[in-house]
């Protein structure tokens, strides 16, 4: 739980680095280097997160609603983090698992 709570984090910093200050560059100041830069940072780390979410699923049977809701925030700066903070609801996970259980 730990290394998917450290991948959202990274992700939500390179969401936030990519849709703040790298587009804007781009498209504003005709300077798209930090777009090549920051830009395949974010997909492996957002490809990294959603299979982390689908093992979640797998592995220790999260509810579909978490990873269906940790899939659609993921395209918004911060949403994993905001899914980090609520996945200790029995909601989300069956009531054996806790979000800061390993």
């Amino acid at each position: 739980m730990r290394f998917f709570n450290a991948i959202g984090i990274a992700e939500t910093c390179s969401t936030t680095s990519l849709y703040f200050i790298a587009m804007p560059l781009k498209y504003i100041g005709d300077n798209e280097i930090l777009v090549q830069v920051i830009g395949p940072i974010h997909g492996v780390l957002w490809s990294l997160y959603i299979g982390l979410l689908g093992l979640g699923w797998l592995q220790k049977e999260w509810n579909m609603r978490a990873v269906i809701l940790g899939g659609f925030l993921s395209l918004f700066p911060g949403g994993p983090i905001w899914l980090e903070r609520r996945l200790g609801n029995e909601e989300y996970l069956p009531s054996s698992e806790s979000v800061h259980s390993e």
